[in-house]
C-alpha cells in the first residue's frame, strides 16, 4: 500500500491557519508551554504565537488557557490523526487497497476527492481532514465538527457495475460502520438511508456522490463524518462516542472503519445490497414504529416502517397500503404519537 505523507493542504495565502496548526500541535500534550518556547521551536515571533492562539480559539473553537508565568495550555487535548498509525491497524487486504492522505484543513473532503477523481486519482484513495471549512451532508446540509472531535474523511471507489447497479450503497456503507463500531463495543443503530444513531441521536452521517454510466463503470466518492467527542455547537441533536461512554482513539477507529468498508464494498461490487439486507434490518432504527417521510416538495407521508427491499428502498405501511420510497430527496423521522 502506498500513501502520501501528511501535509497541511492549505493554500499559500493561509499562513495564519498554518501557524495556528503548528502552535496547536505544540500544545497537544495538554501541558503548559511558554510563548517564548513555542516561538523558539517554530522559528517565529511570540506575536505570531499569540495570534495563532487567538485563531485556535476563535476559528477552531478550542479553549486555550493562558496563565502568566506558565504560558499556554490546551483545555482539552486530543489525538491527531496519524496515517502511519492508521496503516498499522489495517488488515492485509485493506492495506493493499487503501492509499491514505491527510490534510490539516480543506473545504470538503468529498469536494476535493471528486476533483482528484476526475483527474484520474486511483481507486482506493482515502482523504481525511483534521478540519473542514465547508463540510457537506446529505440534502445540502452542512456538517460541522470542532477540530479534533471526530472523523471526517472521504474515499474513492471505482465499481465495475454501473450507476444503475448501485442502489442501496449508502445502506451498505452504514452496515460497514455498524460492523466496525460493534466490534469496538459500541451499540449503534441505522437510520434509513444515511445516518448512524446512538441512544436515538445522530452519531454519524454518510454522503454518496456518483459519476459514470448507467451500465458501468462507475466512480463513487463516499464521505463519512463521525463524532468521536463533543463536536461543538450544532443546530440539531447529535451524539458522540465519548459522551456515550465509549472514548475511542481516532486512529484506531479510522482503521477499524476502513477495514470494514473494504470488506463491505468488495462484496457490494459483486452482489449489491441484497447481500446486506438482513444485516441492515437487524440494526435498523424505527422498523415497526410510526414514521413520517418528508420530501423536498409535496406533503409528508405517515405510516409504519416495515424494512427495506433488496435495493435499499424503504417500505412504509400507510392507511392506503404498502408504499415504497427510494433514496433521494427524502427524509425519515420517527412520528410522535
Amino acid at each position: 500500500m502506498t500513501g502520501p505523507a501528511a501535509h497541511t493542504g492549505l493554500p499559500p495565502d493561509s499562513r495564519p491557519l498554518a501557524h495556528a496548526f503548528a502552535v496547536l500541535r505544540a500544545l497537544s500534550d495538554g501541558r503548559f508551554h511558554s510563548g517564548e518556547a513555542i516561538a523558539g521551536s517554530l522559528g517565529c515571533s511570540r506575536t505570531l504565537v499569540w495570534q495563532a492562539v487567538h485563531t485556535i480559539e476563535n476559528v477552531f473553537g478550542l479553549q486555550v488557557y493562558s496563565v502568566r508565568g506558565q504560558g499556554y495550555k490546551l483545555a482539552q487535548p486530543f489525538e491527531w490523526l496519524d496515517m502511519a498509525a492508521v496503516r498499522q491497524g489495517l488488515a492485509e487486504a485493506a492495506a493493499d487497497t487503501w492509499a491514505l492522505a491527510l490534510v490539516d484543513e480543506t473545504d470538503s473532503t468529498n469536494t476535493q476527492l471528486t476533483i482528484r477523481a476526475s483527474a484520474g486519482a486511483p481507486h482506493g484513495l482515502v482523504l481525511a481532514a483534521e478540519r473542514q471549512s465547508a463540510g457537506r451532508g446529505r440534502l445540502g446540509r452542512r456538517w460541522q465538527a470542532r477540530l479534533g472531535s471526530g472523523l471526517t474523511f472521504s474515499l474513492l471507489w471505482r465499481f465495475e457495475r454501473g450507476i444503475a447497479g448501485l442502489p442501496g450503497l449508502s445502506l451498505a456503507v452504514g452496515v460497514a460502520l455498524v460492523r466496525a463500531l460493534t466490534a469496538l463495543g459500541v451499540p449503534v443503530a441505522l437510520k434509513w438511508p444515511n445516518d448512524l444513531l446512538i441512544d436515538g441521536a445522530k452519531l454519524a452521517g454518510i454522503l454518496i456522490e456518483l459519476s459514470g454510466d448507467a451500465l458501468g463503470p462507475a466512480t463513487v466518492v463516499i464521505g463519512i463524518g463521525l463524532n468521536v467527542a463533543d463536536p461543538g455547537p450544532i443546530d440539531q441533536p447529535v451524539a458522540n462516542l465519548a459522551a456515550a461512554g465509549h472514548p475511542l482513539g481516532r486512529n484506531q477507529l479510522l482503521a477499524a472503519v476502513l477495514n470494514a468498508l473494504h470488506d463491505v464494498l468488495t462484496t457490494f461490487n459483486r452482489e449489491g445490497f441484497a447481500a446486506f439486507r438482513e444485516e441492515w434490518t437487524a440494526h435498523a432504527a424505527f422498523v415497526g414504529e410510526p414514521v413520517r417521510v418528508s420530501f423536498s416538495h409535496g406533503q409528508p407521508v405517515e405510516g409504519i416502517a416495515r424494512g427495506v427491499d433488496d435495493n435499499g428502498a424503504l417500505f412504509v405501511e400507510t392507511p392506503e397500503g404498502l408504499r415504497t420510497f427510494h433514496v433521494g430527496e427524502v427524509s425519515l423521522r420517527r412520528r410522535r404519537t
